[in-house]
């Protein structure tokens, strides 16, 4: 094959692997497939207020003067681990999607020694069930400190903390940060939904 029809294929294959991550399984409700799409996108907003924020450095947050990057290791750029966190929590956000399409019943071609095989409904249902329950006992908390101006530790914020919500930087923290109050319960919905479908379809 030419190096022109090897370019030529990359756009054809990337349509048909976009196709078959979202090609959705018999029997799944609109709702279902509806809340399943949401939930990349209520994850999307803090991802890109993340990357915004600490990886371009660009002045959406207030800096406190403190050292940033925590306990991570010296070898580990904040910047890089702000990207990595970012892409696993899209990447994880997408998984149910699964709950909802073909590759959620079935393993794909690119899972070795299970490719083909039905997926038990359990492997999907337990974690997509843990998941939910964490992410709403989670981001209920947070948001529910917040309210009451603490931390997540349950220690009142600094008048100086990026979270407080006077200044336009820390209300567009929360504005980034909400919609991830709504991953839990739409993966509760989608989860339920997935356990229904193959419960009744078995």
């Amino acid at each position: 094959m030419t190096d022109s029809a090897v370019v030529a294929a990359r756009p054809r294959r990337l349509r048909a692997a976009w196709a078959s991550a979202h090609a959705p399984a018999a029997g799944a409700p609109r709702w279902a497939r509806v809340a399943a799409l949401a939930v990349p996108f209520a994850v999307l907003p803090s991802s890109l207020w993340r990357i915004a924020a600490v990886a371009l450095h660009l002045p959406i947050i207030r800096h406190t003067g403190g050292d940033e990057s925590g306990d991570l290791p010296s070898w580990m750029p904040i910047e890089l681990y702000v990207v990595l966190l970012s892409v696993l929590s899209e990447l994880l956000a997408f998984t149910a999607v699964g709950l909802v399409s073909t590759w959620g019943e079935v393993f794909p071609r690119w899972v070795p020694f299970l490719r083909g095989r039905r997926v038990p409904t359990l492997v999907a249902v337990v974690p997509g069930a843990i998941g939910a329950a964490i992410l709403t006992c989670l981001w209920t908390w947070v948001f529910v400190m917040l309210a009451f101006g603490r931390n997540i530790a349950g220690e009142r914020l600094a008048a100086d903390s990026p979270l407080n919500a006077d200044t336009w930087q820390g209300a567009l923290v929360v504005v980034a940060y909400v919609p991830l109050a709504a991953w839990g319960p739409l993966l509760a919905a989608v989860t339920f939904a997935y356990y229904r479908r193959r419960a009744h379809g078995a």
